[in-house]
Order: structure tokens, then sequence, then C-alpha cells
């Protein structure tokens, strides 16, 4: 059972749910075992197989299916009205369960608000702090930081699998789901420009240094850039500058949802691993509380820098550098921590040989961290 699971059970009783995220993160393993486990009569809709879809078009399932789980609804053009008609009409009867690879928040084409009809959440692969049955805590973070945290990889545990299988995942998102959704003409210089994020992980991103490299203009970059987002490939992570007078405006850092499309060191993959896996934590939360919550990085006009910065509401919450091996805590995190007096600061150690504390500084490794900060 993934960790939103019963969480998605109990909003069932009240409005429609609706699951984004990565393709391939498991989703439809998700809502089929809620279908199996918790409503046997219910019925299971693919836009996807042509079957189904003709059944979606025209309506036809059973009365006595207290769940319908509709799959990728969202590459229906009008599938927001449709199934605000739907919900209205017969909300009496069914539960409804919608799963998409796509932002399913943002996709609005055509059709009225579905505001107040649904909850959303959305779903994350494995990290540190899901615990996965059989898998020792250790064996977890060796895999994370080679195969990612995808369930087909991460479970299957072989490098050269986990490769085909990134491979194809990235060539389906890029030909079938952004061609679905997206009005992007040259499919392929859209995979250069993602294969360069892949290369710049935890560096600032330049867009206009980019396009100029794949030569399209900023405002395409920037387009292409958001497009990605809304597929799940990539997340930006964008600076924070309230209270920070000499603070000036700086491109965002750009991080991946699965840690194995990284193309970097040992370094980058953890700083990576450590940005998705706080990034499903605020998501989580956000999605369960109703909080606001941004996940920032922090650098004034000396270059002073901390790479991440959790703001809960506005509120700077936590301050938290991640080092692969070097356990002395960053000066910059010590200034920051000092100036603006957050609610924890934290220096996160791959290979830290002993945690240990300094003030108000945790330096711990990240098993530890993810272990202790478990929400779910």
């Amino acid at each position: 059972m993934r960790y939103i699971t019963p969480y998605i059970l109990k909003d069932l009783e009240k409005k429609m749910v609706f699951v984004g995220g990565p393709r391939q993160v498991g989703k439809t393993t998700l809502a089929k075992a809620v279908l199996a486990e918790h409503f046997p009569e219910g019925r299971y809709l693919n836009w996807d197989y042509d079957e189904d879809r003709q059944d979606i078009l025209h309506k036809k399932w059973s009365v006595g299916n207290q769940l319908l789980v509709f799959d990728e609804l969202h590459k229906f053009p009008r599938w927001k009205s449709w199934i605000k008609g739907i919900y209205d009409v017969s909300r009496e009867k069914h539960a409804f369960l919608v799963t998409g690879s796509a932002r399913l928040d943002v996709y609005r084409r055509g059709g009225d608000s579905l505001m107040g009809r649904y909850h959303y959440w959305r779903l994350h692969p494995f990290t540190l702090d899901e615990v996965i049955a059989g898998v020792t805590s250790e064996d977890a973070f060796a895999r994370l930081m080679t195969v990612g945290g995808f369930p087909e990889p991460f479970l299957d545990g072989s490098e050269r699998s986990a490769r085909r299988w990134r491979r194809e995942r990235f060539d389906r998102v890029l030909r079938e789901d952004v061609r679905d959704l997206e009005s992007i003409r040259n499919i392929q210089l859209l995979g250069i420009f993602l294969d360069m994020l892949r290369a710049r992980v935890g560096g600032l991103v330049t867009l206009s240094n980019l396009a100029a490299d794949v030569q399209v203009s900023p405002k395409t970059a920037k387009t292409w850039l958001e497009v990605l987002e809304r597929m799940y490939l990539v997340f930006s992570v964008r600076p924070y500058s309230k209270s920070l007078p000499r603070a000036i405006l700086k491109p965002p850092k750009v991080y991946f949802f699965d840690n194995g499309d990284v193309i970097g060191g040992e370094g980058t993959r953890f700083e990576n691993l450590v940005a998705a896996s706080l990034l499903k934590r605020l998501h989580f939360l956000e999605d369960r509380d109703g909080y606001r919550y941004e996940l920032c990085y922090i650098r004034d006009k000396e270059g002073r820098e901390v790479d991440f910065a959790i703001i809960k509401d506005g509120r700077l919450e936590e301050l938290i550098e991640v080092k692969y091996a070097d356990e002395k805590i960053s000066r910059h995190l010590l200034y920051y921590a000092e100036r603006l007096k957050p609610h924890k600061v934290t220096q996160i150690v791959a290979k830290i040989r002993r945690p240990y504390d300094q003030g108000r500084i945790k330096v711990i490794d990240p098993i530890t961290y993810f272990k202790n900060s478990q929400t779910y």
C-alpha cells in the first residue's frame, strides 16, 4: 500500500479524488489496489484503451459500480467539463477516482471549474521515508542513488534494466504524453533540451543560455521547462529573498523526479535525491493539511548560498544544506542560521561517521533525517 492510499479512501467518502504524478510512478497500481481491496464491484476505465475510451464517451458502466476509476482521462480535451457533469448527476451512486500522468490541477481545457468537487493528491516515487517491506534503509539508499525510486527499477535493483526502462519512459513521455497534451512541434529538440537539464542538476539554470545552445528563443525554452514540469519529469526550485535585503533574483535550479535521470557524480545525485524527497514531503503536507509550502534555495549578492529553504505559508521553517562527504558545517549555513533564525537548521551528509549537533544546527545522515521527519 502506497503512502497516500488511506487518505484517498477517506476523501472518496466526500468528494472525487484526483491523483497526479509521473508516468509509471504507480498510479494505476494504486487505483487497481483500491478497487480490489475496497470496491470489488467498481470499474476501471483507461482512456488509452480503445474499448474503454468508447465506454467513457458513451457513459457505459453499471449502476452497481460503487467506484469508477478513470485513468489518463486528462487526454480527453473536454475532460473537466465532462467529469463535472457526471459527478453532479451521479455522485450519490458512484465514487470517482481520476488518475493522470500530468498535473491535473493545471489542465483547464474547456468547461466549468471543478472547484469544491475534488481533492488532489500527488504520488511520488519511493524515498527513504516511505518504508518498503523487505528492503532495508541502507539498501534503499543504495538503490535510490543508482536506479532511482520509481517502482519497477527500484524493486528490480538492476542498473542495466533501469537504463533500458528509463530510455523507454523518456520516449513515451516525449512522443506520447507531450504530443497528446501540448502544442510542441519539435520533439527532438525538446529531448536535447531535457538532456542538457540532466547535466545541470544542482546548478543555476539560465534559460537564455540553454536557449542559445539549442537555438530556440528564450520564450520557447521557458515554455519547454513549464511543459516538462507539467509532465512531472522535472521540478524547479526558486530563490527565497524575503528578509534578505542583499538578495537578488536568480535563475531557478532544476531537479528530476527520477534520481536515475541525473547525469553527474555522487554528490549531484545525492543533492537531487534530497530535493526530490523534500518535495515529496511538502506535496504530501499540502495535499493532506492544506498549507502552502515552497521549496526554495538561498543565494545573495556575495555568493553565500544554502541548498534548500522550506517555506510554510510564507514563513521560513527550515534551512537545509546537503553534503556528500564533508561533515564540517557550511559557513553559509551558519551565516543564514544566525541571520534568519528559522525553526530548524540541518546539514544532511551522505557519508557521515557520526551525527552531531552544534548549537541549533543538526548534522545528520539522510536515513535518520527522513526517518525522524516521517509524516506518512
